[in-house]
């Protein structure tokens, strides 16, 4: 694809921008914000991307992903509102995700240890493990706002913060992991996913690209649950202060 056959689907930023101001969503600025950054950061990570494969250095694989963590927990805090160390939880799960998958991933050869394969295998499983970190905190935040009277009331009554907790900690869970399940399940029927589309654009086997969507998809799922229960599990605790007492200043 050339720029000037790129230049052409502006076109859909332009009707979306329309759209916007024929019904006065207010959302103009948000689009040409959102398709001015993804124009830069994707240009700019490319050419990143070309000089990194080129290079075979485990020390720039390591950065790279580094990076992809670092920017996704930093997004998925913006949920977390009035959660303590929301970064570093969020962070946290996603590295255990991360050296799961890849372990599983590179340890049985299901792909080699290599830069164009680790990158890219990581920002997908990333990134789909932010949406659900994101998910969760957001119904976290909420269960606990509707329910801080019954949270209290079973303290009051000698529970433990788990035993208060648990409940609304499996329903954020189950939030974070729902969206991802839903799309697995119509994958096929609804949507031909990224990775396969883009192998068959550029002319693979179709059924070979079905193999490594797949692979994806399977990492996507595990990641979805690992990033949800390990973050769940190492936030509620923080709602609680050391007499076991659920915290005034948390998501008052």
């Amino acid at each position: 694809m050339s720029y000037v056959s790129l230049s052409f689907t502006v076109l859909f930023v332009a009707l979306s921008i329309a759209l916007s101001l024929w019904l006065r969503l207010g959302v103009e600025r948000d689009i040409i914000v959102a398709a001015v950054r993804a124009a830069i950061q994707l240009v700019v990570i490319g050419y990143i991307l070309k000089w990194v494969f080129a290079s075979h250095r485990l020390i720039f694989i390591l950065l790279m992903v580094a990076l992809i963590i670092g920017v996704a927990a930093w997004n998925a805090r913006g949920r977390a509102k009035g959660i303590p160390g929301a970064f570093w939880r969020i962070a946290a799960g996603l590295v255990t995700t991360e050296i799961l998958t890849q372990a599983v991933l590179v340890g049985f050869g299901v792909i080699p240890f290599q830069a164009r394969y680790v990158i890219t295998t990581s920002g997908m499983i990333v990134g789909n493990s932010m949406v659900a970190a994101g998910l969760l905190m957001n119904r976290l935040r909420r269960e606990v706002e509707s329910g801080r009277g019954e949270i209290m009331a079973i303290l009051a009554l000698g529970g433990s913060p788990r035993q208060a907790m648990y409940p609304r900690l499996v329903q954020a869970i189950r939030a974070g992991m729902i969206p991802t399940i839903d799309s697995t399940k119509t994958t096929g029927l609804v949507q031909l996913p990224g990775m396969m589309t883009g192998q068959i654009i550029a002319g693979q086997d179709p059924v070979q690209a079905v193999r490594y969507q797949l692979m994806i998809l399977f990492c996507i799922l595990a990641g979805s649950a690992v990033t949800s229960i390990v973050i769940g599990f190492l936030t509620y605790p923080t709602l609680f202060n050391r007499y076991q007492q659920l915290r005034e200043d948390v998501i008052a």
